[in-house]
């Protein structure tokens, strides 16, 4: 196929600026996505060889009351650590093929041909990255990153080069309820108060359609209360003790996940996030083609603070 600089301009153009809709039009259509990224809370960082998460597990020692010339501690304390990720890699490629490209010579069709090519580009993205975020990050041979599977319903895992089975690291075990039959309100509630200090509590509960409906029947003849934040998103909701209960498709039927979004992070390359390049053209193919590159993680700085109910129905 004869090359058409003016053609592949026109479209390197128009999917750098449609970049930042698209990945709004991603990170607004799942209620994970959403609780991981409402009030523009990824986080970004602009290399190195691992993503480092500071994280806290324990209290300063030296803290007290004291009377006159006692002796003030000064003992050096521990406590602070770290958690430390693999950058994982994502992309997604745009491919215009040479017959679709002579059906399409005016400007204005080849902005309308490339729209549809991204629309179908960002409901692929929206399914497979929900449904890698809920899984454990083994899929694709350990290349997928880290899901809901990993961080919280599998409590005894490594995560970030720390094991929670290890000497004193009892601190990095998420925290699970057998609800082993009907789901109740009894139950709910004390999952949410194990995973709770104080007021940091569960920011979002997420889990499957029927437990949902079953959450709804538990209400019956009460006020319902939404979340008008989640609800403005989109997405139906019920409070339960503050925390707005949800439904995604992708949840493993017979669990409720209680997360603590606050420290539950995404984390992003500065340069390298939904990324564009440019069309170019292989020598062997009547085609031209952009790849969406990006490098990020799914980050957890405190797995005590979130919790996953199974075996409800």
């Amino acid at each position: 196929m004869a090359g058409n600089s003016s053609f592949d301009e026109i479209l390197t153009t128009t999917l750098k600026n449609y970049v930042p809709k698209l990945t709004d039009n991603i990170f607004s259509a799942r209620p994970l996505f959403y609780a991981l990224t409402n009030g523009q809370t990824i986080r970004r960082v602009s290399g190195g060889a691992k993503i480092v998460v500071p994280i806290i597990y324990g209290t300063n020692s030296t803290a007290g009351s004291y009377s006159g010339t006692d002796t003030i501690a000064v003992t050096a304390q521990t406590g602070i650590s770290a958690a430390e990720y693999d950058w994982g890699q994502y992309a997604a490629t745009v491919t215009i093929n040479g017959m679709e490209e002579a059906k399409n010579n005016g400007e204005a069709q080849i902005i309308d041909l490339l729209e549809g090519k991204i629309f179908q580009t960002q409901e692929t993205i929206i399914e497979n990255m929900n449904t890698m975020f809920w899984a454990d990050g083994t899929g694709n041979s350990n290349k997928d990153w880290n899901g809901l599977d990993l961080i919280v319903t599998k409590p005894n895992t490594s995560l970030g080069g720390i094991d929670p089975t290890g000497a004193g690291n009892s601190f990095w075990a998420s925290t699970e309820t057998n609800q082993g039959g009907a789901l109740t309100a009894a139950g709910m509630a004390t999952l949410y108060n194990d995973v709770s200090v104080g007021n940091d509590q569960p920011t979002i509960i997420i889990t499957t359609q029927a437990l949902y409906e079953k959450y709804e029947a538990l209400l019956d003849g009460q006020i319902r209360y939404t979340d008008t934040d989640v609800a403005d998103g989109g997405f139906q909701n019920l409070l339960f003790k503050g925390a707005p209960v949800t439904f995604d498709g992708a949840c493993t039927s017979g669990e409720m996940m209680f997360l603590n979004t606050k420290y539950l992070q995404l984390v992003a390359h500065s340069d390298v996030w939904f990324k564009p390049t440019p069309f170019v053209r292989p020598t062997n193919q009547d085609a031209v083609f952009s790849q969406l590159l990006c490098y990020g993680q799914l980050t957890c700085s405190n797995r005590a603070r979130q919790g996953y109910l199974f075996g409800a129905t």
